[in-house]
C-alpha cells in the first residue's frame, strides 16, 4: 500500500545493492591486500617531521588515498570532496570515516593530498600492475602505445594577456608589501586599469596599426611596474636581511620579474621586430611556466604536457611517461618498450603503436628486443612482413590499438585526466598519477566483480 509521507526512518542501516557501491567495496579490499601502499603515502605526510608521535592526529595514510581516489572518481572540488566522504555512508565507510567523525576540512584534504609526490602515486601503480599480473588480470603479454596531452589550467595565451597578468600580479605585490612593512619607501604609481584598456584594446583593434600602438603602450607599462617591482626588491634586500617574511616576498619579486621579463622579451620580438618566436622559447603562463606548447599534426594546438601511455589488454595502464617539450613519438617507442620490461620483467610479445612511433630503426630495435609482432597503424614504409607475422595479425593488432582511444577517452571523461587544476609542475605530475591510480582501481575491481 502507498502512503503520503514517511512517518519512522528505519533504525538500522540497510546494505546499498549498486553497482557503485560493489565496485567501493572490491577496491577497498584491494587497497587492504597492499599494507606497502599507507607506507609510502606515510613517508610524504611526515616528511620533515621529526616525531610522529606528537602533534594533532590528522588523516591517516590509508585516508588520504581513499579520499584521492574519490576526489578523482567524482571529479569535485575539495569544498565538495569535504561534503561528499562525510554525507555519502559509502564514502564514508570507504574513507574510514567513524559515523561519530566529523571528517575533513577541505583545507586538511587539500594539504595531505597535495603531499604526495608523484613517484609514490608511481610506485602505487607499479604494487597495482603486480597485482593485475598475479591476478591473470594483466599479464603484458600484449601491449599498445599511445600520446596524449593533459592541459595546464591556464587561459588562452596572448602576449596582451600575458602582459596585463604581469602587471596587476606586480602591482598587487607592491601594495601587499606596502601594507605589511611601513618602511617600504619605494614611489610607485598603480597602473593595473591603464593596462587593462590597453589589453582590451589589443583585443578588439580593428587593424594591425591600432594593435601595435596599443602593444607598444601596453610594453611600456609593463616595463615601468618591473622597474617598481625591482626597486621593491632591492629595497627589502638591503633593509630587511634578517627578516623571513621580507626574504621570501623578495624571492616572489624575484621571480615574477624574471617571468614577466621573459613575456616582455617575446612580445617585443613577435611585435616590434617582426620576428617568429620558436614554441621552445615561450611562455604561456605567469602562473604556470612550465607548460609546454603541443602542437598536434599541425591542427591542434595544446597547453600542458605531452603523455606516453601503455595500456594492456584489459585496459589497465600499466606506464605512464610525462615528456618534455614536445618530442616526436618516435623517440618514445625503445623507451616505453625498455619501461615496459623494467615493470614486467620481460618484453611484450605483441605491441602495437600509434603511426607516429613508426620508423624501420625503431622496428629492427624492437624485434632485437624479441618482441614478436610490432604493428604502427601507419605503415610509413614498412612492409607488413617486417612487421607481424602475416597479415592477419598486423590487422588484428591494428584493431586492438584502436581500442587505446577509447581507453584514453574514459580517463579523460571520468577521472579529470584531460586538464590539471592543480598547481605547479610537481603538482600536475602528482595529478596525472592520481587519475591513472584511480582508473586502474576501477578497471581491477570491474575485471574482478565480472569473474565472480
Amino acid at each position: 500500500m502507498r502512503k503520503k509521507d514517511q512517518k519512522q526512518m528505519p533504525l538500522m542501516d540497510v546494505n546499498i545493492d549498486h553497482p557503485r557501491a560493489a565496485e567501493l567495496k572490491r577496491i577497498s579490499q584491494i587497497l587492504d591486500k597492499h599494507p606497502t601502499i599507507n607506507d609510502m603515502v606515510l613517508q610524504d605526510l611526515t616528511h620533515g617531521v621529526k616525531n610522529r608521535n606528537t602533534g594533532a592526529e590528522g588523516m591517516s595514510a590509508e585516508q588520504v588515498v581513499r579520499a584521492t581516489f574519490v576526489k578523482q572518481w567524482e571529479g569535485c572540488s575539495y569544498e565538495d570532496l569535504s561534503f561528499h566522504i562525510v554525507d555519502s555512508r559509502s564514502y564514508r565507510n570507504f574513507c574510514r570515516i567513524g559515523m561519530a567523525d566529523k571528517g575533513f576540512k577541505k583545507s586538511a584534504l587539500c594539504k595531505n593530498i597535495k603531499a604526495l609526490s608523484a613517484q609514490t602515486w608511481e610506485s602505487i601503480n607499479r604494487i597495482l600492475v603486480a597485482y593485475g599480473q598475479q591476478r591473470k588480470i594483466e599479464k603484458g603479454r600484449q601491449s599498445r602505445m599511445d600520446c596524449t596531452v593533459v592541459s595546464s589550467n591556464i587561459h588562452d595565451p596572448y602576449d596582451s594577456e600575458l602582459l596585463w597578468d604581469s602587471v596587476r600580479v606586480l602591482t598587487r605585490m607592491l601594495n601587499q608589501t606596502k601594507e605589511k612593512f611601513a618602511g617600504f619607501k619605494v614611489p610607485f604609481t598603480d597602473h593595473t586599469r591603464r593596462a587593462k584598456r590597453r589589453m582590451l584594446g589589443v583585443m578588439n583593434a580593428k587593424n594591425e596599426k591600432e594593435r601595435n600602438k596599443r602593444y607598444k603602450d601596453l610594453l611600456k607599462i609593463t616595463h615601468k611596474t618591473v622597474n617598481y617591482a625591482k626597486g621593491a626588491a632591492a629595497f627589502l634586500d638591503s633593509n630587511y636581511v634578517a627578516d623571513l617574511l621580507a626574504y621570501g616576498i623578495c624571492e616572489k619579486f624575484k621571480e615574477m620579474i624574471e617571468l614577466t621579463e621573459r613575456v616582455i622579451d617575446q612580445t617585443e620580438r613577435r611585435i616590434v621586430h617582426g620576428e617568429s618566436v620558436p614554441a621552445s622559447e615561450k611562455i604561456v603562463s605567469i602562473f604556470e611556466p612550465h607548460t609546454d606548447i603541443i602542437v598536434k599534426d599541425r591542427r591542434d594546438t595544446l597547453f600542458g604536457h605531452k603523455v606516453c601511455l601503455n595500456i594492456g589488454q584489459s585496459n589497465l595502464i600499466t606506464d605512464c611517461l610525462i615528456t618534455e617539450g614536445n618530442p616526436k613519438d618516435s623517440n618514445l617507442t625503445i623507451a616505453m618498450l625498455d619501461r615496459h620490461k623494467l615493470i614486467y620483467g620481460h618484453y611484450p610479445l605483441k605491441v602495437a603503436f600509434d603511426g607516429g612511433f613508426a620508423s624501420k630503426d625503431n622496428l629492427k630495435l624492437a624485434k632485437g628486443r624479441g618482441v614478436k609482432d610490432v604493428c604502427f597503424s601507419k605503415k610509413c614504409g614498412l612492409e607488413v612482413e617486417d612487421m607481424c607475422r602475416s597479415e592477419y595479425v598486423y590487422k588484428r593488432l591494428r584493431r586492438f590499438r584502436a581500442g587505446v582511444e577509447s581507453g584514453i577517452s574514459w580517463v579523460k571523461r571520468c577521472f579529470g585526466f584531460a586538464k590539471c587544476t592543480w598547481k605547479s609542475l610537481r603538482s600536475f605530475k602528482s595529478y596525472v598519477w592520481a587519475s591513472i591510480v584511480s582508473a586502474n582501481l576501477v578497471t581491477l575491481a570491474r575485471a574482478e566483480i565480472s569473474r565472480t
